[in-house]
């Protein structure tokens, strides 16, 4: 093997070498969109499937409110007539119902887009997205009045701004402090109730009903504070997002020493039997409210720090320790 080598610039060998080999692209090796999930076949069939069926409902409610309608109006013209305006009012509030939870996973899918294109605004560092974030955020909280400040805070200070980052920074300072506090209150405050419903209610039935409702009422509470009224198709779909991000980012082993650093030495030894099982679905609620606060914030916790598992399950489980010692 030869060793350094010295040589001129001007050196005719330089000029007489050899072009670089250039590596052609190979047809015969599969390109990325081939491996790219096809969509499924079943999908039209499912479609229709479930059209009829949904058709078929329709008709069964229909015929038997025409036949509701036409044995009233047989009886007395007064009753048929109650009875056509009592279903104009029951379609009237269903209507109302389904437009305000359309609206509702419209808006959550604006959160979800928002918080993509805040993600893409801090990893590329590009000043033009991350304006576009703020003026989506800004749009999205128009109505609230607990926004104002944040965004004369904004308007006043973004010219400041040389960069994505600390355009991106100052947003998310701004706006989502105080949100961030009023959701972990409301975590707090549902890991406090699943743990005292799970410790009182004397049932397995009626304990687990009880902590599937809490929970989802505490996702419901966290989405209303970041995006406004989730509704509860909204809130089940919140529900679903959150246990699949909990099953993305794993659960948090939580023993008796983490119970012990929060609700003293030796908690779970001290507390009856319901109270530790209450104790751990509080905790258990309490990092399903940590994932709500993830997916139902509009930003990504990025400039301001995600609330810990431990403060939350401290602030819920210690009245609830001190209730169960009493």
């Amino acid at each position: 093997m030869s060793g350094p080598r010295i040589f001129r610039v001007d050196d005719p060998a330089l000029t007489n070498a050899p072009p670089p080999t250039v590596i052609e692209e190979d047809p015969t090796l599969p390109v990325e969109e081939e491996f790219i999930e096809p969509e499924s076949r079943y999908s039209a069939l499912s479609a229709l499937v479930w059209s009829a069926v949904l058709g078929l409902v329709t008709l069964a409610i229909g015929a038997a409110a025409w036949d509701l309608v036409a044995s009233m109006t047989a009886k007395n013209i007064w009753l048929g007539r109650l009875v056509i305006a009592l279903l104009v009012i029951v379609l009237a509030g269903l209507a109302l119902f389904v437009f305000r939870e359309l609206a509702a996973l419209s808006r959550i899918s604006k959160v979800d887009g928002l918080r993509r294109l805040a993600d893409d605004a801090w990893e590329t560092g590009d000043r033009w997205i991350a304006d576009q974030v703020r003026g989506d955020l800004q749009a999205l909280y128009r109505h609230r009045e607990d926004f104002d400040r944040a965004r004369e805070t904004i308007d006043l200070r973004k010219g400041d701004a040389p960069d994505a980052q600390t355009l991106l920074t100052l947003v998310e300072v701004e706006t989502m402090r105080h949100l961030d506090a009023r959701a972990a209150d409301a975590a707090q405050r549902g890991a406090r109730s699943v743990a005292a419903a799970t410790a009182l209610l004397p049932s397995g039935i009626l304990d687990a009903a009880a902590v599937l409702y809490m929970n989802v009422r505490m996702v419901r509470q966290i989405a209303v504070v970041y995006e406004g009224r989730a509704g509860w198709l909204g809130s089940w779909r919140l529900l679903k997002k959150v246990i699949v991000h909990l099953a993305a980012t794993g659960m948090i082993a939580m023993g008796d020493d983490f119970f012990g650093a929060i609700l003293g030495g030796g908690a779970l030894g001290k507390l009856s039997r319901r109270a530790g099982e209450g104790a751990i679905n509080g905790a258990l609620t309490a990092r399903i409210g940590i994932a709500a606060m993830e997916v139902c914030r509009p930003l990504p916790f990025r400039a301001l720090e995600k609330p810990g598992l431990r403060s939350i399950a401290a602030g819920a489980l210690t009245r609830f320790r001190d209730a169960a010692k009493s």
